[in-house]
């Protein structure tokens, strides 16, 4: 069975349901009004990532019928993704306490983890290492922040989008690698492909200057979406997972940086603040486009090499997290990542 058609009908149903998405928002007035912690400054409207969503899970069962994805993956990726999103819709239509959010959201990251078989062996300076139970608890923690993080990052227009895309690429290109070399199936690179062709066709409305926002149920999806890709190509190949997270380094170092920062600071870190590294950028250069294209600059062109030269074995993983991670750490310093405005 041929996929082709499979990657540019998943971006069609994506770029028109966004469409459609944003006449429903404008009619219903769901849209994101400029505040003291927006980072825009023209009322927008909200929910498009909805789009995402509904046109990639569509895809799933698809794939696991023509045998290119296990079913267990499918049924993982399905019931949390599924599950976050509704909660972000929901979230995005009115207000769910923090506290059941949270809940909701460990319980999709549980759901993932059963169907995956937990947290797999990790590599470790050639070694393997089993965490056990420790490990699938750990796993869902990483789950769990990877897809709150996604929602702090997504503040400014198209770097959500951007990220996702230039991860998914890269994630394809290893297993495309690795598949003409016959280490995996030849079809792995498909799954992610088809995560940033959805992404893509909403991308067109949110590109700067962006016509509709992701929303939170788009983020959240998005943010347990790319866990569960990292942990399933971790049990595929133990080194991909440092790849992945190589490759999500942008938003990993930014939120964990600043967030950090507060903590140690004593603020409500569950409050809305606008003191990430990729905010102060944008008001420093007066604009969105500039800092959403710098940051698929630097996932294109520092971040993917390192991500495949860890992932083709040329380099240990940590020590190739920590080479990658060194210059946004400068990054994340030159822009204040975390200080009080």
């Amino acid at each position: 069975m041929t996929i082709w058609w499979l990657l540019p009908a998943v971006a069609g149903v994506s770029l028109f349901m966004t469409g459609a998405l944003r006449r429903y928002a404008l009619a219903r007035s769901l849209m994101d009004i400029p505040n003291a912690r927006s980072s825009h400054s023209v009322p927008t409207p909200r929910g498009g990532g909805v789009a995402i969503v509904l046109a990639f899970l569509a895809a799933l069962p698809v794939l696991a019928i023509a045998n290119m994805l296990p079913w267990a993956v499918m049924w993982g990726l399905l019931g949390a993704g599924a599950g976050v999103a509704v909660i972000g819709f929901l979230d995005d239509h009115g207000h769910i306490p923090a506290r059941w959010r949270l809940l909701g959201h460990f319980a999709g990251a549980i759901w993932a983890l059963f169907w995956l078989g937990g947290l797999p062996p990790l590599s470790l300076f050639g070694m393997s290492l089993d965490l056990g139970w420790l490990g699938h608890g750990l796993a869902a923690v990483y789950l769990v922040w990877l897809l709150n993080l996604y929602n702090f990052m997504d503040g400014i227009d198209g770097i959500a989008s951007v990220e996702a895309i230039c991860v998914c690429l890269g994630g394809a290109l290893l297993y495309a690698m690795l598949g003409f070399a016959g280490s995996v199936q030849p079809t792995a690179w498909v799954m992610p492909m088809l995560l940033a062709a959805a992404v893509a066709g909403f991308l067109y409305w949110n590109f700067p200057p962006a016509r509709i926002f992701m929303g939170d149920a788009g983020s959240g999806f998005l943010g347990i979406a790319l866990g569960v890709l990292s942990l399933q190509a971790a049990w595929v190949a133990p080194e991909l997972l440092w790849s992945w997270l190589i490759m999500l380094g942008v938003f990993v170092l930014d939120a964990t940086w600043t967030l950090m920062r507060r903590l140690l600071r004593g603020d409500k870190v569950y409050e809305a603040h606008r003191s990430h590294a990729y905010q102060y950028a944008s008001r420093q250069f007066g604009k969105h486009l500039p800092v959403t294209l710098a940051v698929l600059g630097i996932n294109l062109f520092w971040l993917l090499p390192i991500a495949i030269w860890v992932g083709l074995g040329g380099l240990d993983g940590l020590l190739g997290l920590l080479v990658a991670y060194l210059p946004l750490v400068v990054l994340a310093v030159k822009f204040k990542a975390g200080e009080r405005e």
